[in-house]
């Protein structure tokens, strides 16, 4: 299996996906990662989660609500936590099949490009 970019992913779009199909392989799931270093494996292999701190409450709303924007046009949704009041994470995983598609890094690869006003040191 060839790693996919995530310049590949984002000119693709989420499938809809009602179950029926196995979860990525770890082996599938590792070769994705390759090109998104920003990305990690948390609940045992099931979902990728990224964090970041914004540079305020204000800002990691804004960041929240163009990830909806992109979630809802993709029809996937991942799970948005704010921690704190500037502390974001965002974990993303196929609720149907109980783990990791395609359909995450695609999304993921969309995430990474929405702009976030960040705490400077």
């Amino acid at each position: 299996m060839s790693a996919t970019t995530p310049d590949e992913l984002v000119r693709k779009t989420c499938v809809p996906c009602e179950g029926g199909v196995p979860p990525l392989s770890p082996a599938e799931v590792e070769e994705f990662l390759k090109g998104m270093p920003d990305w990690y494996v948390v609940e045992n292999g099931q979902r990728i989660r990224r964090e970041w701190v914004a540079k305020n409450f204000m800002a990691a709303i804004d960041f929240f609500n163009l990830i909806a924007k992109i979630a809802e046009a993709e029809g996937h949704h991942p799970d948005l936590h704010l921690i704190g009041y500037r502390n974001v994470a965002i974990e993303v995983w196929t609720h149907a099949i109980g783990g990791l598609s395609e359909n995450d890094f695609i999304l993921a690869a969309k995430i990474d490009q929405v702009p976030l006003k960040v705490r400077h040191s």
